[in-house]
């Protein structure tokens, strides 16, 4: 999935004179909403079992589920259920109908940002930063067992550099990260490898490069970020991929924060679907600024998910203009954003949703909602920055948007933390993967959720 930009762990996690309790429960319109006294998360998920207050925060990163299992894995040390704590290194698997935390514990030194798994649930891929998963030495990557989680030692484990996202589509292992070899292939930033053999089986060439280099209105110039794929989304049949990263060019073709592939039979390709709203520059501090994207069931629309605080310049004709670095909102920073999902160049957005100057980090959709998941404040904010703009709705750390007009209207509420890094909705409900940091465990109004919150389907 993906290993949060560090830049965005340096956000205040608190919010004086505000309760998450108190969330508005209607709209400026005066249209009611469902709110947390409306919401009950299921109380039997498992949660990290330490509090983040001395500054050693933990995070879920990615929560996937095969049959009846559950897989989380990120950076943590600890989690528990009920009233039972278990040694649980980076990754863990549990129940998804009681929470029970299951005997699978591959023991990983180091974060682990994605997972994936094979067709027949018996094996599980994991990606990220880390050297050992248990004894057996590694470098990014691994294939482990789905019962016994030892290291599968037909599947090489060598990426030369981080590994932040897999996705299993038609029989091959997408791979995405930081990395310019991977198992013995020189294909940089993301590649598609035989899930038994861990070989490059020469589905993708895909040429990724270039990074975000410009200054704002004020002078200042871009952070540093390097080339790599970040994160991917599968699309409801199969065929499409959403893939969010750091690059100029991708097969070719010119693209920026997000490009989507048509996944043939026998190879993929760069589909024509871009909006130039892309090639905009947010804040020179999080020049990649596009964390996540999902579907609508049908396939029909794009949703987005986006940092950036507010753009860096409207100078740039090719983008929409208007907006400055010295106005409260504008383009896609900072926002939730939907896009028709043809394949053609795509002018605009249809709608978008400002937080007001807050972070969006994962997104996920059913036929009711687009949500959204961060370290928000607020929603419907299109006028305000670090403060609420008119009609703007307290929302904090989670929301749930209508898929014709994007405006909330689904209010559960969440401890904001570092923000929700990960969403996921199955037929059991929505799952959402977040952190610790400053003891957040808020979800849907109940307490004993950091890292993982479940809001069950009948709640949704």
């Amino acid at each position: 999935m993906r290993s949060r930009v560090l830049a965005a762990l340096l956000v205040a996690v608190t919010m004086p004179g505000v309760t998450l309790a108190a969330a508005e429960s209607a709209t400026a319109s005066g249209a009611t909403i469902k709110g947390a006294s409306d919401v009950t998360a299921a109380p039997w998920t498992p949660s990290l079992a330490t509090s983040g207050t001395d500054g050693s925060v933990e995070q879920v990163r990615q929560l996937v589920q095969c049959n009846d299992t559950m897989y989380a894995v990120g950076r943590f040390s600890q989690v528990k259920q009920g009233a039972t704590t278990y040694t649980r290194n980076n990754a863990f698997s549990f129940s998804a109908t009681d929470g029970t935390v299951t005997s699978w514990n591959p023991n990983v030194n180091g974060d682990v940002n994605s997972v994936a798994l094979s067709s027949d649930c018996q094996t599980v891929y994991l990606g990220g930063s880390f050297t050992l998963i248990g004894r057996n030495p590694v470098s990014n990557l691994a294939a482990v067992d789905s019962t016994t989680g030892q290291v599968l030692s037909n599947f090489p484990t060598v990426a030369n550099r981080k590994v932040n996202t897999l996705v299993m589509a038609g029989g091959h292992l997408l791979v995405g990260g930081a990395f310019t070899t991977i198992n013995g292939s020189g294909t940089d930033y993301m590649v598609s490898l035989n899930p038994t053999k861990g070989r490059n089986d020469g589905y993708l060439n895909l040429s990724i490069s270039g990074h975000y280099v410009y200054r704002d209105q004020g002078g200042g110039a871009s952070a540093s970020n390097s080339t790599q794929v970040y994160n991917t989304a599968l699309s409801p049949n199969g065929s499409k991929l959403l893939v969010m990263g750091v690059f100029t060019s991708v097969g070719g073709v010119g693209r920026r924060q997000i490009f989507m592939l048509d996944l043939g039979a026998t190879s993929a390709s760069v589909d024509s679907w871009y909006s130039p709203e892309f090639d905009q520059n947010c804040s020179v501090h999080q020049p990649f600024w596009l964390q996540d994207a999902t579907w609508s069931p049908d396939g029909s629309t794009i949703y987005t998910a986006a940092t950036g605080y507010k753009p860096a310049t409207d100078s740039d004709p090719n983008v929409v203009t208007g907006y400055s670095t010295y106005e409260s909102r504008g383009g896609l920073c900072d926002s939730a954003a939907a896009f028709p999902s043809a394949s053609s160049p795509t002018p605009f957005h249809q709608w978008v949703n400002y937080t007001g100057c807050d972070s969006l980090y994962s997104t996920a959709a059913d036929a009711t909602h687009v949500y959204v998941g961060g370290h928000e404040r607020y929603a419907n904010n299109f006028d305000g920055c670090n403060q609420a703009g008119p009609g703007s709705v307290l929302a904090p750390g989670m929301a749930g948007l209508n898929p014709l007009s994007g405006q909330l209207d689904y209010n559960p509420t969440r401890a904001r933390g570092l923000g929700a890094d990960d969403m996921l909705r199955t037929t059991g409900g929505l799952w959402i993967g977040s952190d610790n940091a400053q003891n957040s465990s808020a979800c849907a109004g109940e307490s004993n959720h950091a890292g993982i919150c479940l809001i069950p389907a009948d709640q949704l």
